[in-house]
């Protein structure tokens, strides 16, 4: 149910239960079904019942604000066990909590006011009044308590997984970039054989790109309101004039760990959260062009791929080892950001005060995370299968020496043969150039002597610029 009345009812009975193992194979979408166990953290976190147990704790740490920090007069008298139970709601889920509130939601067609009736049950039972019990959700409309919960999931979901996968292929990213810093790779510049670079360097150029766009993900602001049906605290101030209800609710949502918005209409406007989905979209297109190009590098034979028993690579060519991490990390990426776009779009636009369409968007940002958490996990998983093979590499750059035609002509340009540019293209354009031919080429040179005897040392392999350094010091 997505906080309003839904016309859809299944009449299934609905629990808390996990799904038997069988149920995979019905699942609808494959995060749910094939991917299960690859995406259980997320589903801790954004599952029907992880998002009941956010409201939960949400409307339990209200009241206990209310009672303790604001000291109510009403509340003065609270018995301590109905305080612990409050506390012991906000902290840790109650037997049947998901399943109970999942039932009072098919009898009264609102999800967020179910939980209000359950929170409510709960300190009752702990031995609340009827007057304590009216403190439950006290001057809240459902966003109130959603924003909050999303903002929980969502803060959760960055700083304990996401950031975590990503950090490992980082971390990886530097190692082989030190590792491999001084091994020289041909590069291909419109796929064509281009200065050549290191190994290192290539995987140092992606680790300080994906460095950067992890700190930009890390660094959005998770916000909360809790400022009433259209953000004026209309309700509060009316029942307690002559209370701060300003610093109130930003006292409430910075105690929750959350940053503060005061100005919002009855949702939060979703603008951090259209930033999360596009630092973390802008991540994920990085990791996409690494994938592709690793692609690359593996059918090129610049890196093999270590053989794991009992594997099969293809259904009718035994000889294969298909780089299908990369692929199906690739595709994960695209579907994730296809769905981060759109919440990036969508969320921020809503219609006057309130509108439903976010609604059932944001209950979809658990698929877009997991599709982007299996990507990193098939990443992960494709990086340490790889191995570089200095053999491959250096029988490219010994079979294209036409490369060093920049270097020569550079130096020529330096010491004012004309043309410079010119006679190396008549010489090397659209045609291999072997050593003898480029070092005949460099011998009648007018240039010094010294000059000409350390261009025609050079060879493919040393001609690599910084590259070494700039990949030791990434």
């Amino acid at each position: 149910m997505d906080s309003h009345p839904s016309t859809l009812r299944t009449g299934r009975t609905v629990t808390d239960r996990p799904q038997p193992p069988s149920a995979a194979l019905d699942a609808l979408s494959p995060v749910d079904g094939r991917y299960a166990e690859k995406c259980a953290e997320l589903r801790r976190l954004f599952s029907e019942a992880a998002l009941i147990r956010h409201r939960v704790r949400v409307e339990a740490e209200w009241f206990l604000f209310l009672a303790r920090e604001m000291a109510l007069p009403e509340l003065r008298n609270t018995p301590r066990a109905v305080l612990a139970a409050a506390a012991e709601l906000a902290a840790h889920a109650a037997p049947g909590e998901a399943a109970a509130v999942k039932a009072a939601e098919e009898r009264i067609a609102h999800d967020v006011k179910a939980v209000e009736y359950f929170v409510r049950s709960q300190l009752a039972a702990a031995g609340a009044g009827s007057a304590e019990l009216e403190f439950v959700h006290f001057g809240c409309t459902s966003e109130d308590i959603n924003n909050l919960a999303y903002a929980l999931m969502l803060q959760a979901a960055r700083d304990e997984v996401l950031l975590p996968a990503i950090g490992r292929i980082h971390d990886w990213l530097i190692a082989h970039a030190h590792r491999h810093a001084d091994l020289p790779m041909l590069s291909r510049t419109h796929g064509q054989p281009a200065s050549p670079t290191t190994l290192g360097k290539e995987l140092a150029n992606v680790a300080a790109r994906l460095g950067a766009a992890r700190e930009a993900f890390a660094a959005v602001p998770v916000l909360g309101k809790i400022n009433g049906a259209v953000g004026n605290w209309n309700a509060h101030l009316i029942a307690y004039p002559d209370r701060d209800w300003r610093a109130a609710g930003k006292g409430f949502v910075t105690r929750l760990g959350l940053g503060w918005n005061e100005y919002t209409v009855q949702i939060e406007p979703h603008d951090w959260i259209a930033a999360y989905c596009d630092a973390l979209a802008r991540l994920d297109t990085i990791l996409i062009d690494f994938a592709r190009d690793a692609w690359g590098y593996i059918s090129l034979g610049y890196f093999r791929q270590r053989v794991v028993a009992g594997e099969v690579g293809s259904s009718t060519m035994p000889h294969k080892v298909n780089p299908i991490d990369f692929e199906n990390g690739e595709g994960n990426l695209g579907l994730a950001n296809a769905l981060l776009r759109h919440f990036a779009d969508k969320l921020p636009v809503s219609r006057w005060q309130r509108d439903l369409t976010d609604s059932t968007v944001l209950r979809n940002l658990g698929v877009a995370l997991a599709h982007a958490l299996l990507a990193f996990r098939s990443i992960e998983r494709g990086l340490g299968r790889l191995e570089a093979n200095a053999g491959r590499l250096r029988e490219d750059l010994d079979a294209n020496w036409e490369v060093l035609g920049e270097a020569v002509q550079t130096v020529m340009r330096r010491y004012g043969v004309p043309d410079a540019y010119d006679r190396l293209k008549e010489l090397m354009r659209g045609q291999r150039v072997d050593a003898a031919a480029l070092r005949a080429f460099v011998a009648g040179l007018p240039i010094p002597a010294a000059e000409r005897e350390r261009l025609a040392r050079l060879t493919p392999a040393d001609y690599t610029g910084l590259a070494r350094e700039l990949a030791r010091d990434v």
